[in-house]
């Protein structure tokens, strides 16, 4: 099992007005899933996918990542653990725009303190998995936004993480530019077993996955294989 939440709630401004984005969310995500969480906005599918990902803390119920309780963790001890067991891919990219692809894909294993050997080896794999080998020196403000997306895939993988949680990452892309990205994560999640878990409104990548979690008022309405 990658993930597990037991009896997951959410409560915003609980000494105001309430906001109650999750209700009691249990979830297990086993390894090689490729799995959509989807919902109208409000529904809480965000939220759940910053909690999975140690981004923000449930108001009540735990979160077990590998086996490991991370709402226990302190506030440096869960840095540590995104940064090594978690890759993400968000709407707007965060790529760093005085680096080139290169060096945004190896900034997170200079963190890990992997050895420059190691960082190079890594960094063109993963940029020609993605079909980038030929704009490694190229700063974000010379690719286009899919190649920016491409190159935040292969940023969230650079460290081997458990899994990634990508958050609408097709949001800002045309439809060539989607499908290019969609077919890179299946095919890295059907050779290499990577999870994947998304937050999305966008029917094509629902499509795509194999599990289909659907939120609504912050509870499961439905939990879908395929």
């Amino acid at each position: 099992m990658v993930i597990k939440t037991e009896n997951i709630s959410k409560t915003y401004n609980p000494d105001s007005i309430p906001v109650h984005a999750l209700r009691g969310v249990n979830i297990e995500i086993e390894k090689g899933e490729f799995t959509a969480i989807v919902g109208p906005s409000g529904s809480g599918k965000t939220t759940l996918l910053n909690i999975i990902g140690g981004l923000d803390r449930p108001t009540d119920g735990y979160i077990e990542v590998g086996g490991s309780d991370i709402s226990k963790l302190s506030d440096n001890e869960l840095i540590d653990f995104r940064r090594n067991n978690i890759g993400f891919v968000f709407q707007a990219y965060n790529l760093i725009p005085v680096l080139t692809a290169r060096e945004n894909v190896e900034f997170v294993m200079l963190l890990q303190n992997q050895s420059e050997e190691v960082r190079n080896e890594r960094t063109e794999e993963l940029l020609k998995a993605v079909g980038l080998e030929k704009e490694i020196d190229r700063r974000p403000s010379k690719l286009s936004g899919g190649q920016q997306q491409r190159v935040a895939v292969a940023r969230a993988l650079a460290s081997k993480p458990t899994f990634v949680l990508a958050d609408e990452p097709t949001a800002n892309l045309d439809s060539k530019s989607t499908t290019n990205l969609l077919d890179i994560m299946a095919e890295l999640n059907r050779k290499e077993e990577i999870t994947f878990v998304f937050s999305t409104h966008d029917q094509r990548v629902i499509d795509r996955a194999r599990r289909v979690i659907t939120l609504e008022d912050g509870v499961i309405a439905s939990d879908i294989r395929r």
